[in-house]
Order: structure tokens, then C-alpha cells, then sequence
């Protein structure tokens, strides 16, 4: 445990002694925060016109026309900076020379790949955590339910960690970082568009389809539903991703 947690601190000193840490941090901000602001106007602009039909009035809900958009849109924002923040992990160890010597110290591979994803990990929660100021701002204008925006933002970091393990993963493949951004940023926005072709296939097909939607998991979590398919999914696919980055590296060990 104390290795894990070594090499999480590391990774994650290392990613705000360099530009690369602030910007996609601030990046992931502006384009969340513009997100929330723009349904946000929208949101009031609707509830001055339902003051003159009080009746309506109570169908808008903030939760659903402001705050679970919110999490659906930062999922297109994970496409672009989680590529950026998992390139580095394991592509610049063996860039630089320094993956021999990691992978033959006392240090376990599952604990070099565990210390590896929490450090992505530990990125990612700190961005969400800053993201927490726009379910606060809404409670200034609204009342929204807690438990979906607990349940969303739960939602949003197994989705993470699904993103990060992919990332993970092509950053064990290649030495090239930009070439580990773009192999994950082409996975990430495949899982992120699988579930349209759902609308042309038949049933049995197109209940597998919507079951490797990541998006379609997520969508339940963020209306406060939590359903262990979901959270089994989520924990599969991490667990699967990191079976594969083991993999990737005993087979350079091996070489």
C-alpha cells in the first residue's frame, strides 16, 4: 500500500510541476463551466415564461434541465483531457529509459499499475471536485435533489475510471504520447457513440449495444437511480482495463 501511494504522490506532483496539469484543469473548467451557465439561462429564461401559467411552473426542475445535462456534456469533455492526462503515464517511463528499472524493482506490477491509475484518478476527482461550485451555484437560483447530484457525480468518476484505463492501456503500448492520446481519444469517443447504432439493429443486438453505452449507465446514475448492473459494469470494465495493462507490461518484461 505504502508503493501505491508513493507513486500516486508522484504522479500527481508531476502533473502541476508542468503546464499540462493547470491547463487541462482550467480547460476542463471553462468548457464544464460553460455548459452549466448556458442551460442555467436557459433554465430561467423558462421560468419567467411559466410565471404566467403557475400550473406548468412545477414541471421545471433543475435537476433535469440543467444539472443532469451538465454531467452528459462533461462526459465530452473527459473525451478531450482525460487522453491528455493518461498519454504520459507509462509512454514516458519507457520513452525515457526509466520502465527497466521500474519494472525490476521490489515494487510489484499491480502496484505500479494501481499507483499509476490512482494518480490519473486523483487528477480527475480534484477537476470534479472544483466542478462542485455549479451544483452549489444552483441552489442559489433553485432546489434541486441532492441524491441525483450524488449519485451523477458518483456516476462521473466510474466513467473516469473507465476512460483512464484505456488510457492507461495505450500508454503501456506505445513509447509515444501523442500516439497514446489518440488511440485513446478514438476508443473513448467510439464507447462515447456506440449506443447510435443501436437504432438500426435488431432487439438482441441492440441490448448489447446499450449495455456497453457507457453513456446509458451514467444516464441512469444522474437521474438518482443506482442500479448494481450499473456499478458491476463500471467496476468490470476498469478491472478488465487494468488486466490488460498488466498484460501489456509482463509481455515487455519478457522480451
Amino acid at each position: 500500500m505504502r508503493n501505491i501511494w508513493a507513486i500516486l504522490l508522484r504522479e500527481l506532483k508531476s502533473y502541476f510541476v508542468s503546464p499540462i496539469g493547470y491547463v487541462v484543469t482550467v480547460v476542463f473548467l471553462i468548457i464544464s463551466g460553460y455548459f452549466f451557465f448556458y442551460s442555467l439561462v436557459w433554465f430561467n429564461m423558462q421560468c419567467m415564461q411559466f410565471m404566467q401559467y403557475p400550473q406548468y411552473a412545477k414541471e421545471l426542475n433543475i435537476n433535469e434541465m440543467v444539472l443532469r445535462p451538465l454531467m452528459q456534456n462533461m462526459t465530452v469533455v473527459y473525451l478531450l483531457v482525460i487522453p491528455l492526462l493518461t498519454m504520459r503515464l507509462l509512454a514516458e517511463e519507457r520513452k525515457n529509459g526509466t520502465d527497466e528499472l521500474l519494472l525490476t524493482s521490489p515494487v510489484t506490477m499491480n502496484q505500479i499499475i494501481l499507483g499509476k491509475f490512482s494518480g490519473a484518478m486523483a487528477a480527475v476527482l480534484l477537476m470534479l471536485v472544483l466542478t462542485g461550485v455549479y451544483p452549489a451555484f444552483a441552489f442559489k437560483y433553485s432546489n434541486p435533489e441532492i441524491g441525483p447530484i450524488l449519485s451523477g457525480y458518483l456516476g462521473l468518476l466510474f466513467l473516469a475510471a473507465c476512460f483512464v484505463t484505456i488510457g492507461l492501456l495505450f500508454s503501456a503500448l506505445t513509447e509515444n504520447q501523442i500516439v497514446a492520446a489518440v488511440l485513446t481519444f478514438g476508443v473513448l469517443l467510439i464507447l462515447w457513440i456506440i449506443d447510435w447504432a443501436a437504432e438500426s439493429a435488431s432487439y438482441s443486438t441492440r441490448e448489447i449495444i446499450q449495455y456497453l453505452s457507457v453513456r446509458a449507465h451514467l444516464d441512469e446514475l444522474s437521474k438518482g437511480v443506482i442500479d448494481t448492473k450499473d456499478i458491476v459494469f463500471y467496476l468490470s470494465f476498469s478491472i478488465f482495463g487494468l488486466f490488460l495493462t498488466k498484460m501489456a507490461l509482463e509481455s515487455r518484461r519478457w522480451r
